[in-house]
């Protein structure tokens, strides 16, 4: 899905955080300012702010003073609430019982552990910060699947995504910075939070890479060099491809990892097993798949911005770019009337008529550009 710009300038309005519709009057997430967030503080594996683990939704809500903006539970019972005026996500055992919290980066309360500021910084800072009390409390400090510190003792495990700032039109515009957010849990959960069955369910990063803690990026010199054609394929693969077909052009390297799904999430051990996506960690890319003419088929590819080939576009470099620079150069063709902009569904810009959206990924305490190039038909969820 996407959003065609016919005009500039780039406005964009009503979006929330978990692409909802925001009241006109609503303080967005992306502007909310650092002295209207309120200050908590984390007490390892008891709570976190005016919050307890072992309370029920209700006992939360009367602490938090304000209404969710979404729930969603599991076939088990456990459940997970939005409170997007605050910033957090709260997540229920069985029984409606708060057992983890996560802290949104760009508008949840400002927390800190032992005068440590936890949310809204650069990684690596808040990185060294933990080692640094860790090594005074004599405390092991773990990675996750993230690459960000892990810490069993204070059932807290960090994590980073893209800062957001606002435009002088008063539109979200993406930066070139990562910021930090964190997912604090009750005892149970501490080892490993995101194995846990509770976290699984509501956020599974289990077929996601590895990542030990470092964010390389191929220099530009050292990369391929693709052509894209515009709904047809790029480099040398090529929109409807088989399976087979894909790891044939890719020299016949075999898929790292692959995700796929059942008919029905009810039923997920049962029926045809679909294949969705290959990841390709020595080409650099991930090859999207949809079931057409009897089996999965080739309709789009991301090619990674830290490790993929690059890709050159009327004189534009999509690949392993700061984010900010190429979304400039794309605003500024628009702007001559050379293209029309497209808008993702997660804020990517891309060329409308193309159906190709350059993404970011985050590289340390920065973000890089990569791309998704699609068939005519793929709509693109971000």
């Amino acid at each position: 899905m996407s959003v065609a710009l016919l005009r500039l300038p780039l406005k964009i309005t009503g979006v929330g955080a978990g692409g909802g519709v925001e009241d006109e009057g609503a303080v967005r997430w992306w502007s909310r300012k650092p002295e209207n967030r309120q200050q908590w503080v984390l007490d390892p594996l008891v709570g976190v702010g005016p919050l307890r683990f072992g309370m029920d939704s209700d006992e939360v809500r009367a602490a938090l003073g304000v209404a969710d903006s979404g729930s969603q539970v599991a076939r088990d019972g456990s459940s997970w609430v939005t409170y997007g005026d605050l910033g957090l996500t709260a997540l229920y055992a069985p029984g409606m019982l708060l057992t983890a919290v996560e802290i949104h980066a760009a508008d949840g309360p400002r927390v800190t552990l032992a005068g440590v500021e936890l949310i809204d910084r650069v990684p690596s800072e808040v990185s060294a910060d933990l080692h640094r009390l860790a090594r005074g409390e004599g405390v092991h400090v773990g990675v996750n699947r993230g690459g960000d510190p892990e810490i069993t003792a204070w059932g807290l495990s960090m994590g980073a995504v893209q800062a957001w700032e606002t435009s002088e039109e008063g539109h979200p515009v993406r930066t070139d910075r990562a910021i930090t957010q964190a997912l604090v849990v009750a005892p149970e959960l501490a080892h490993a939070p995101y194995g846990t069955d509770l976290v699984t369910r509501w956020r599974d990063i289990r077929e996601e890479p590895v990542n030990p803690g470092v964010w390389p990026v191929t220099a530009d010199r050292d990369r391929a060099r693709w052509k894209w054609t515009p709904l047809e394929g790029v480099g040398p693969l090529r929109f409807g491809m088989t399976v087979d077909e894909v790891i044939a052009a890719l020299g016949d390297e075999e898929p790292t990892a692959r995700r796929g799904s059942f008919p029905h999430y009810a039923f997920r051990r049962h029926g045809q097993w679909n294949l969705e996506e290959d990841r390709f960690d020595g080409a650099g890319l991930t090859a999207h798949y949809r079931l057409r003419d009897g089996g999965p088929r080739l309709a789009a590819v991301t090619v990674h911005g830290r490790t993929g080939p690059q890709v050159v576009h009327d004189g534009m470099k999509l690949i392993g770019r700061q984010v900010t620079a190429l979304d400039a150069a794309l605003i500024e063709r628009a702007e001559r009337g050379d293209i029309g902009l497209a808008i993702g569904c997660s804020g990517d810009l891309g060329i409308h008529g193309c159906n190709m959206y350059v993404r970011s990924v985050r590289a340390g305490d920065g973000m890089v550009s990569e791309a998704r190039f699609c068939d005519a038909d793929w709509e693109d969820h971000g």
